[in-house]
């Protein structure tokens, strides 16, 4: 189900107390709302949470406007959710949530009472940055990559045929996705994995961009990327089946340091994880299809992968 927060997020910016009428809009929408800040934000009851919530309302949102206005945002949500549940075969129901976020991710998903959420932050694909709302610039045709991406990560948490450690932790925390809980607990094959079957998904529902923009790279990062494959994967190869939050940020977090991202002598390129994640799927995703593979363990993924020897260059 498509489910459209824009509507009363402008309502809460044209109230007489914006900040009041935001954290009604909050409450109105807790589950969801409270979920995305504290996977992607911080947590509600947090002291800074006031000093996000004034910024997010005073900021200018004369491009978000424009967006809305020139973009059939919702109709072009729609049909990527129809692709992707052709192609994917749910098996759970699912919701795509269009909403405005606070300066976190551009996308993400989540999972509340077990129902899984794929939401999208449209200040994010204005095609312009914004300073004020922290907004990144991204093209509008991005969302229905994003789209795609996000659903196919509800696919393989919620799915009952799902052999993933995510799904498993999902299960464990009540049907509750916690970014901080399974960075902790699945194991960095798992997480790599997980972001691969989504960049593989995104570019059959979604076909047509560049390589790069289905990882979220600038050119010269996926170019970076090739270069660097023979020694990144020999180097990921001894923390592929370790857990531990470090991982996580060091390999598919934006904004870890560059000491976090230091591994074998050389400062890896933010995010490296999701191109190792797309090499060890395609050979499965390639032999099952993507419904299957979504479904699949990450240990079923080692034995098909094919290795990667010798540097690629762009």
């Amino acid at each position: 189900m498509l489910i459209d927060l824009l509507p009363p997020f402008f309502a809460s910016l044209e109230a007489s107390d914006p900040v009041e009428a935001y954290r009604r809009y909050l409450d109105d929408h807790l589950p969801i709302l409270s979920s995305y800040w504290h996977n992607y934000i911080l947590d509600l009851d947090s002291p800074h949470a006031e000093e996000v919530i004034r910024r997010a309302v005073s900021a200018d949102r004369r491009d978000l406007r424009a967006l809305i206005d020139g973009v059939n945002v919702a109709g072009l949500a729609e049909e990527t959710i129809r692709r992707c549940e052709d192609l994917f075969e749910p098996d759970r129901p699912f919701d795509v949530y269009l909403m405005v976020g606070v300066g976190g991710a551009n996308a993400g998903e989540l999972v509340v009472g077990g129902r899984g959420i794929a939401f999208v932050c449209l200040e994010h694909f204005t095609g312009r940055p914004n300073h004020e709302s922290l907004g990144l610039g991204l093209r509008p045709e991005l969302l229905s990559l994003w789209i795609a991406h996000e659903i196919a990560h509800t696919v393989r948490y919620t799915s009952p045929e799902s052999r993933s450690e995510l799904a498993r932790i999902v299960h464990e925390m009540n049907g509750a996705y916690d970014f901080w809980e399974s960075g902790s607990r699945a194991t960095l094959r798992e997480l790599v994995v997980n972001e691969g079957l989504a960049i593989a998904a995104s570019r059959l529902a979604a076909p047509g961009f560049e390589p790069w923009d289905y990882f979220g790279y600038l050119r010269r990062q996926y170019r970076r990327l090739r270069q660097l494959e023979s020694f990144l994967m020999r180097v990921i190869e001894s923390e592929l089946d370790k857990t531990g939050l470090g991982y996580r940020l060091r390999y598919l977090t934006g904004g870890a340091s560059a000491a976090q991202r230091l591994v074998g002598g050389k400062v890896l390129p933010e995010r490296a994880g999701y191109y190792v994640g797309a090499r060890l799927t395609e050979s499965l995703v390639s032999e099952r299809g993507i419904a299957a593979a979504l479904r699949a363990g990450a240990a079923e993924f080692r034995d098909l992968a094919e290795p990667a020897e010798g540097a690629q260059s762009a």
